[in-house]
């Protein structure tokens, strides 16, 4: 039977590899099925010369976000993406999903070209089961299973590898195209179909007709009648024709189809300022033309001839030509299966090649440099920060007017995109201001000892003593809407407890944001620390932001609760503090005093309703349900233009109730507000614990012993008694201001202020001490003696 299989490069697919291909293609998640493809395109009766595309070509993009207007890519698969591990048949798996990325984006209305290699790794696979099955069959089985796994294979020739592989490689892509109603033709092409110019008026011609008819063409260079490559050991006893020839090819044929992006696939991340896996390489994430000088190229890969060098030297070429390139990992197992949808989406993968340096730092640069300068910052004397944060304030107030210009700019910039309440966020005042120096001023005070400050001393043996201390947490990226008042407060925290900081504003507060931002360099500068603070300017997007783990401690984002979402998803590696919503609860009891409620409703509900730390459920006890006090709660409610929303409890209580809520789990975010009845405080709490946040909840009672079990058995980040639920909040805690309010339960919880900005290390100091001494026949023991810690400056 094998040999039957091994005669015929379509049988050999058809009968082992096509159901394989059929129930993987069937199995992957994200499969496009033609009935739901959205974007279909119908032939055009325009000349195949001219067929449109979606933006002029000539020149490159010059931004990651632009590519996801690419209308025509190139993709380009090395040898080492496309060949298994053991480098003898191709990489199955690997295969189907590349295919199914090109045929998503196929069919969202894009023009797809592959230029593939495999048909040498192909053929060989096949060839040497044919030499195995060609030798003498009989001595073999008279001479036993052993001798046949040591029968010699002889060298195989590449050509001719390739001539037997290619059928059933095209065999295997045009399978797998048609699980996506995707039609594939194959182009085997020379460097004489480019030199020779009827054959590349030929070629180009036939590629615009097989893309106008939404065909994606498979170029490869025809291996088997090129000159033989240079002997070499990639593939084990195999000439391998070299992976140059299709660097070269894709770049050529990039250019001459006027491609919008040629997307590099090989077993690297991308390009690296030194060789892959030394200790000091960082992934370059721009390439600009006369960069190469300063970077030391690496071995090739696997396989293949060209290497990196080769490929750096056709992405030039490319660009030169009006192409963007993006070189990346086609290999990963964690990202291939979404590395060429990645890219186009303008994700940071890989190395992208850019005609235009960008006129200030990246944002790898700005990260060293809030690195190194929170390091700085960290180590000028306590007095030198708050002097920092004092000249802060100062600036605030004597640059009002310049401020104020900026935000109106943003303002009338703003106005008619943003709704009322995000308009209010980013409208700045003189009294916003005022409390601005004043919260500013506040932190430099209680920043005296916050660095360095001794939490525990232990006396581990004679002359062996341990310190835990603070220390600044590192590098901070806080993300933050609408709101430039956030800057200074932010940068004032992260000035106080020592921590580089790397600030990502909206776009609607750009002006007020780079103002702000310039004041807080002037007051970084009088100490030389101007860098450990970073306005982040660049169209990074903040999901690549979030993936920076390697130069960011923390991020801490502020704003709605979707984008507090996304981040928390978004994040790899890297811890998130916040909170995704802000469900507050207030709990009116029945011995609540009639004078209290309305006023704490009202100013929970209606001060504020955008805040975070607004009033969004209202629990009653039923005891109060058709009493003067529930009306007062009703008629102050409608007064203030209150709508409101009856629990499943509630509404049935009443003949003709408010419209009954969707789900007791909503932040309104507006003059909008749940009403729910309880039975009991036990059930408030239940209440709370099912349907709240853990972010802040109230209790109004006169009761004592009722409101004290309350705040002992809610488990939220704030719980109070006879408050409002706007007390939840840096300033009003005299924090003096907060970077956030954080609902989770490891490091910081509730208004994160300058403590939640710290972290602690160990000092010991010994003398000549080795643990040996304290082992069972040592002649020291362990004391483990609390010492005295110096008493906190509180003034």
């Amino acid at each position: 039977m094998l040999s039957q299989v091994y005669r015929s490069g379509f049988q050999t697919f058809n009968q082992h590899l096509l159901p394989w291909v059929r129930s993987t293609a069937v199995s992957r998640s994200h499969r496009v099925q033609p009935s739901a493809i959205s974007h279909v395109r119908s032939w055009s009766n325009i000349p195949f010369i001219t067929v449109p595309l979606s933006r002029t070509h000539g020149k490159s993009f010059a931004h990651r976000s632009e590519l996801k207007h690419a209308k025509r890519i190139v993709v380009k698969l090395g040898s080492a993406v496309v060949t298994r591990g053991d480098e003898c048949g191709l990489a199955l798996g690997r295969l189907a999903s590349i295919v199914e990325q090109v045929s998503v984006l196929q069919n969202q209305g894009r023009e797809m070209m592959l230029v593939t290699s495999g048909a040498v790794a192909f053929g060989k696979q096949r060839l040497r089961h044919e030499i195995l099955l060609s030798q003498s069959v009989r001595q073999a089985l008279h001479s036993g299973q052993n001798q046949l796994k040591e029968m010699a294979i002889p060298v195989l020739e590449a050509r001719a590898c390739a001539a037997a592989g290619q059928s059933g490689l095209m065999a295997l892509y045009e399978a797998m195209f048609t699980q996506y109603s995707i039609c594939a033709a194959q182009i085997l092409v020379t460097n004489l179909d480019f030199h020779d110019e009827q054959k590349r008026r030929n070629l180009n011609g036939t590629l615009h007709e097989l893309l106008r008819m939404n065909i994606v063409p498979i170029v490869n260079t025809n291996d088997a009648v090129v000159p033989p490559a240079e002997p070499n050991s990639d593939l084990q006893g195999v000439n391998v024709i070299s992976v140059k020839d299709n660097d070269s090819l894709a770049a050529r044929l990039a250019v001459e189809m006027k491609t919008d992006l040629l997307i590099v696939l090989s077993d690297v991340e991308g390009l690296f300022d030194s060789p892959p896996g030394s200790d000091d390489a960082k992934l370059i994430d721009i390439f600009y033309p006369g960069d190469q000088q300063s970077v030391t190229f690496g071995t090739k890969s696997r396989v293949g001839m060209g290497g990196m060098e080769a490929k750096v030297k056709a992405a030039l070429w490319a660009l030169q030509g009006g192409t963007s390139v993006v070189i990346a990992n086609g290999t990963h197992p964690k990202v291939s299966g979404h590395v060429i949808t990645d890219i186009v989406e303008g994700k940071k993968v890989g190395t992208f090649f850019s005609e235009v340096k960008p006129a200030g730092p990246t944002i790898e640069q700005q990260g060293e440099m809030a690195r190194s300068g929170g390091r700085m910052l960290a180590t000028l004397e306590p007095e030198q920060r708050a002097e920092i944060i004092h000249h802060l304030a100062d600036l605030l107030m004597d640059q009002r007017d310049e401020i104020l210009l900026a935000n109106k700019k943003d303002l009338e910039e703003a106005e008619g995109r943003l709704a009322a309440p995000l308009l209010k966020r980013l409208s700045l005042s003189t009294s916003k201001l005022n409390s601005l120096a004043i919260g500013l001023r506040q932190i430099a005070a209680s920043s005296q000892d916050s660095v360095g400050r001794i939490l525990r001393r232990t006396r581990i043996a004679k002359n062996l003593e341990l310190e835990q201390v603070t220390v600044p947490i590192g590098v901070l990226l806080v993300i933050f809407e609408s709101r430039p008042d956030c800057l200074p407060q932010v940068a004032a925290l992260a000035i106080a407890s020592g921590n580089g900081l790397l600030l990502k504003g909206g776009k609607e507060a750009s002006h007020s944001n780079r103002f702000l931002h310039l004041l807080t360099q002037e007051a970084l500068s009088i100490h030389g620390v101007k860098e450990a603070v970073q306005l982040v300017n660049t169209r990074e997007e903040v999901e690549d932001l979030c993936r920076l783990d390697k130069m960011i401690d923390l991020i801490i984002p502020r704003g709605s609760s979707q984008l507090v979402r996304d981040i928390q998803k978004a994040a790899k590696g890297i811890p998130v503090m916040g909170h995704s919503e802000g469900i507050c609860h207030m709990y009116v009891d029945s011995e609540a005093s009639v004078d209290k409620v309305t006023r704490l409703v009202r100013d929970s509900k209606c001060e504020y309703p955008a805040a975070c730390n607004a009033l969004e459920t209202l629990l009653i006890h039923r005891d109060l349900l058709r009493t003067p006090l529930f009306d007062q709660i009703i008629d102050m409610l409608r007064v203030e233009q209150v709508k409101i929303h009856a629990g499943p409890k509630f509404a049935s209580y009443l003949t003709f109730s408010p419209s009954e809520v969707k789900s007791l789990r909503t932040e309104y975010g507006d003059l909008e507000l749940c009403i729910e009845v309880v039975d009991s405080v036990q059930e408030a709490i239940d209440h709370i614990h099912k349907y709240g946040s853990s972010h802040t909840d109230v209790i109004v009672t006169e009761n004592e012993k009722t409101a004290e079990f309350f705040l002992q058995h809610v488990d939220s980040a704030c719980v109070f008694w006879n408050a409002s639920t706007r007390f939840s909040d840096g300033y009003r805690f005299g924090l003096g201001a907060e970077v956030g309010i954080s609902t989770s339960r490891i490091h910081a919880r509730g208004p994160v202020g300058l403590e939640g900005l710290l972290t602690t290390k160990w000092l010991l100091r010994g003398q000549d001490h080795v643990v040996s001494d304290f082992s069972e026949h040592g002649n020291l023991k362990y004391l483990h003696e609390n010492l005295p810690v110096p008493q906190r400056n509180t003034n």
